[in-house]
């Protein structure tokens, strides 16, 4: 239900405001790869910092990890989909026998520092960009070791963090500029603490830039009223962030493709 109130409600704004939905997915065309047809892991990492970026590449047969645990992952998911987490040689060896035998591209990477995890969500305010509309916090709690969080995981759970004060939203969204100039994003990361986030201590787990779910939702400690005021505030910055989108703006094929490899991971 909350997907259809937010795909209610950004279809609502964008009615009031005279925004062409459908330019949604013009969003982050500029970071689609339309010769694979997704949004590519790889792509995105590339385009990540240095000092926060996790060590991956494409799986093949002469694959060799220098660090255990690793994450072996579809080079495009959601929601954890098809992610496995191999602990030695052995899990590894078998996982991508198994991989390898099938039709979708896989990469492996090696497994954040970080003793929590953290999701930032955040929309731009316009398509320049320099500030955020809507920005939150939401960690991931897991009780499991080198968990594949997911929110179709029943053993995880998320905990919003609440409305930041001015000077440390402030810090947090100064570290997400440093990252290419995504319209809409959710940034999954693992750091020591908050504080260790916004002094820029973290490492990036995964960037989902194809309609990405604000996980502080998930959260059922927030009273439903916050929620509703969230879903309505947060999709009227969206849908003033589609309506900004140039029509000189390269467009790109983007919801079919997505919907077939979406399909494909689910079969």
């Amino acid at each position: 239900m909350l997907r259809v109130r937010l795909v209610f409600w950004y279809m609502l704004w964008c009615v009031r405001i005279g925004a062409r939905p459908w330019r949604y997915f013009q969003l982050n065309a500029p970071w689609f790869n339309s010769n694979k047809q997704l949004f590519s892991k790889l792509d995105t990492d590339a385009l990540i910092p240095d000092e926060w970026r996790l060590h991956q590449e494409p799986l093949n047969t002469r694959s060799a990890p220098k660090t255990w645990p690793v994450f072996l992952k579809p080079e495009w998911g959601q929601n954890a989909c098809g992610i496995m987490v191999a602990m030695d040689q052995s899990d590894f060896d078998n996982a991508r026998r198994d991989i390898l035998s099938g039709r979708i591209p896989y990469l492996f990477q090696e497994a954040a520092k970080g003793k929590r995890e953290f999701e930032i969500f955040y929309i731009r305010r316009n398509s320049s960009g320099p500030d955020a509309g809507v920005l939150s916090v939401t960690e991931t709690l897991n009780s499991n070791t080198w968990p594949v969080n997911s929110i179709l995981n029943p053993d995880t759970c998320h905990k919003a963090l609440g409305e930041l004060a001015p000077d440390r939203k402030q810090k947090l969204w100064k570290q997400m500029r440093k990252l290419p100039a995504f319209r809409i994003a959710r940034v999954g990361l693992r750091a020591d603490s908050l504080d260790a986030v916004l002094a820029g201590q973290f490492q990036i787990i995964e960037i989902n830039l194809f309609v990405p779910m604000p996980l502080c939702l998930l959260d059922d400690n927030i009273p439903l009223k916050e929620r509703r005021q969230f879903i309505r505030s947060s999709m009227l910055e969206l849908a003033r962030l589609t309506k900004s989108v140039p029509l000189s703006q390269p467009r790109k094929n983007i919801f079919w493709p997505m919907l077939f490899l979406n399909y494909r991971m689910h079969a």
